[in-house]
């Protein structure tokens, strides 16, 4: 039996099983990291966040919130038609793997569940960054049942099924609003936890997040397409 490859000789296969080896390694340097910094070096005393506190809540939450950007990613690398956009998602998956890494070693080190329970965002008592938290409850406030920007059962099942230049497209669109989602979580974290090493990283994905959503949006322009509506 033959196996397909690409042009540059890889076959699909070994690139599925290249993108394996490279996720692991990601999440595993990247949960290392978290796990083996205490608190003393994480900075800050040696007290562990609270179970509502800002520091849990947003490394749960926005765990969760990332491992979806993650399988986006692992489509539009295998998929996409456009090789800006397969690096694009390279590095979307890389860097997004080692910090939910990140995430869930602290998680572990604070003994916290790694998936909040009750809901989401629940530990933003208040967005100043203009994104009304009651906005996206039922009841004003607390805990939502979905975060923005996220995608969809039928937006991913659309994605999975997309050929060529759609994929390109598809992938562009879902994580814009994705990063654009995303946006108010890292910016509240980042000006009210209280792990100095947990609010750069928010501080750095806030600078990553928002370099990759203006490659995005020039991607997208150049292909004659437009971003989506925020959900």
């Amino acid at each position: 039996m033959s196996v397909s490859t690409r042009p540059n000789g890889v076959s699909r296969a070994q690139k599925t099983a290249l993108l394996a080896l490279g996720v692991i390694a990601a999440v595993a340097i990247g949960f290392a990291l978290g796990f083996l910094a205490r608190t003393n070096f994480l900075g800050g005393d040696d007290s562990v966040p609270a179970a509502d506190s800002v520091d849990v809540g947003f490394a749960q939450d926005m765990s969760v919130h990332h491992n979806q950007a993650i399988d986006m990613s692992a489509i539009a690398l295998t998929n996409a038609s456009d090789q800006r956009v397969r690096t694009l998602a390279f590095d979307m998956l890389t860097s997004q793997q080692n910090q939910v890494g990140q995430m869930q070693g602290w998680l572990a080190v604070w003994d916290r569940s790694p998936v909040g329970t009750d809901g989401y965002m629940g530990w933003m008592a208040g967005d100043e960054h203009g994104h009304s938290m009651s906005s996206m409850s039922t009841e004003g406030t607390g805990p939502v049942t979905a975060m923005p920007g996220m995608a969809t059962a039928d937006d991913l099942a659309a994605l999975r099924k997309a050929t060529g230049s759609d994929v390109d497209v598809k992938f562009l669109q879902l994580m814009l609003r994705h990063h654009e989602g995303g946006l108010s979580m890292m910016e509240y974290a980042a000006d009210h936890a209280e792990t100095p090493a947990l609010v750069r990283l928010a501080q750095s994905m806030i600078s990553t997040q928002q370099s990759e959503a203006t490659l995005m949006e020039q991607y997208l322009t150049e292909k004659g397409a437009a971003p989506l509506p925020a959900n």
